[in-house]
């Protein structure tokens, strides 16, 4: 069974109160009350609630949800339209939750504590959702920006998985994480280290459906042609 089909499954579970497992409760029929992460029943479920939630909070973050900022979930992951429901209405109870968007980041930096790599995926897919009109807002860079810090990210951090999603203007060193006096083997070990984890079979292997490859394909594009460009630039080997 797909990822969407399994959201909306009775038998799903989840771990954790709070706003995520509430709204995976309203859709799924219940939720496992489990403070530890490693029980999860399928993180797979985890990481679409996530993206879900974070991105229904995100649509606010100019001050004015459209038709458009509510359907670029399902635009940019292909979401089938037997599905479109169970992920609308996740959506839609997300959006009129009280609880402020931080609230949310902080139960999913639990739920995900110690596996920086989800995180790192769920912030890409937003970002994937932000971009989806054309348009990146100055409140949805502000939304990422204190996502990202409640996530454990460093300034530096967030720069560089930003700058995988903006290449055009993007410097090759930023989307790297090295400096611009890196030796050749500081610049190799980053750009290996990237690509192992961004490599599609890691994604799947650390819990995100397959549904979501599309983001592990798109950032290796930006990591490959940012090493390329570098190492032509300094004459690499």
């Amino acid at each position: 069974m797909s990822i969407w089909g399994k959201i909306g499954g009775a038998a799903a579970g989840f771990i954790a109160g709070g706003p995520v497992g509430a709204a995976l409760g309203a859709v799924a029929g219940h939720v496992l009350f489990d403070r530890d992460a490693d029980h999860a029943s399928d993180p797979g479920i985890s990481f679409t609630i996530a993206i879900i939630a974070l991105g229904a909070k995100m649509a606010k973050a100019d001050g004015v949800v459209t038709k458009d900022e509510e359907e670029a979930f399902a635009r940019v992951f292909r979401v089938p339209p037997s599905e479109e429901a169970h992920v609308r209405r996740i959506f839609n109870m997300a959006q009129a939750d009280t609880a402020g968007y931080e609230a949310y980041a902080g139960q999913i930096a639990r739920i995900f504590r110690g596996n920086p790599a989800v995180l790192e995926d769920i912030l890409d897919g937003l970002f994937e959702i932000a971009k989806a009109d054309g348009v990146f807002h100055p409140g949805e860079q502000a939304f990422l920006e204190r996502v990202a810090e409640i996530f454990g990210f460093a300034p530096n951090e967030f720069r560089r998985i930003r700058a995988t999603h903006f290449r055009d203007a993007a410097d090759p060193y930023v989307i790297l994480g090295v400096s611009y006096v890196a030796s050749e083997d500081e610049v190799h070990r980053s750009y290996r280290r990237l690509v192992k984890e961004n490599h599609p079979d890691s994604l799947i292997g650390r819990g995100v459906p397959p549904e979501f490859v599309k983001l592990a394909n798109d950032k290796l594009a930006a990591i490959n042609a940012a090493y390329e460009k570098i190492r032509q630039e300094r004459d690499f080997k």
